[in-house]
């Protein structure tokens, strides 16, 4: 068996966000975020997933939103790239999703919780070794919630190092799941423990699908390896500074290359220049056009 790469859109979004999955998103909830104790019984799946008009990977985040039988929302997004302005993203995205609930003149006591969980391919704080975090509004002296509406949980997914044969709980075999999937030739007993796992590996069956959505996938695939390579390669060459002050020859010959790479795979000019931080107009001028 082969089973789908789950840090994708295509496949986050397949597994997570359909209308055939709320299973799988209520296990996988109730098992990585802690609701004062209480499981989450239902949801509703807010847009659930259809397959995308332009089938080029546009982000290096994917989200799936859904509203819990207590009323709360949940963004869940699995982030492949750590990118500028990462932290203030997740903020606006929960603060937005808090404040949008209601209408001009209506009562501020109907506002619901928000809880932003956010999977990360990469450490996000490198200050600590812990797995999971979670940060609430907090009075600073005594360290009270303020009201605990705003709620942001992040997992950090090289962090976790258990093997098939350590896992325990839940948690431990959700994590698993979302990050060796990929790697997996058959479905561990340890994952199919749990029915909405095992439920989970029968939709990431590559034997599922066409080769016109298996080439879906490889495109978002293929869209986030160059996309860290070339993340990668600007930061070992000073790429964004380089390109202000303007290097020797061969190196800028280098950064042309990468961006005409970027460029022959479908990707855009914005979306190069939001990963790499570059104005449009530099990308545009290196690219020749």
């Amino acid at each position: 068996m082969r089973f789908l790469y789950m840090k994708t859109d295509f496949a986050f979004k397949k597994i997570f966000g359909t209308d055939g999955s709320k299973d799988i998103l209520l296990s996988f909830l109730n098992a990585v975020i802690h609701f004062d104790g209480h499981r989450i019984e239902d949801l509703e799946i807010l847009d659930p997933y259809q397959i995308p008009l332009v089938e080029g990977m546009k982000d290096s985040y994917v989200y799936v939103k859904a509203k819990l039988d207590n009323g709360t929302y949940v963004i869940i997004e699995m982030q492949v790239l750590n990118v500028e302005g990462l932290e203030q993203r997740i903020l606006y995205n929960a603060a937005k999703s808090y404040s949008i609930q209601i209408a001009r003149g209506e009562q501020y006591a109907a506002l619901m919780p928000v809880v932003a969980l956010t999977l990360t391919d990469f450490i996000m704080f490198k200050d600590s070794d812990d797995v999971r975090s979670e940060y609430r509004m907090k009075e600073v002296k005594h360290l009270r919630d303020y009201n605990g509406d705003l709620q942001l949980v992040f997992y950090e997914l090289p962090k976790f190092l258990k093997t098939v044969d350590e896992l325990e709980t839940s948690e431990d075999k959700w994590l698993y799941f979302v990050k060796k999937a990929r790697n997996l030739d058959f479905k561990p007993a340890t994952l199919t423990s749990i029915p909405e796992i095992d439920h989970a590996l029968d939709i990431a069956n590559e034997d599922g699908y066409s080769c016109h959505d298996l080439e879906i996938q490889h495109k978002r695939m293929d869209f986030i390896m160059l996309l860290r390579g070339s993340i990668e390669k600007a930061k070992a060459d000073g790429f964004a500074e380089g390109l202000m002050i303007g290097e020797a020859k061969r190196q800028n010959e280098e950064r042309i290359e990468i961006i005409q790479h970027m460029k022959a795979i479908g990707i855009t000019t914005d979306e190069i220049a939001r990963v790499t931080g570059l104005q449009r107009d530099d990308i545009e001028k290196i690219d020749g056009k």
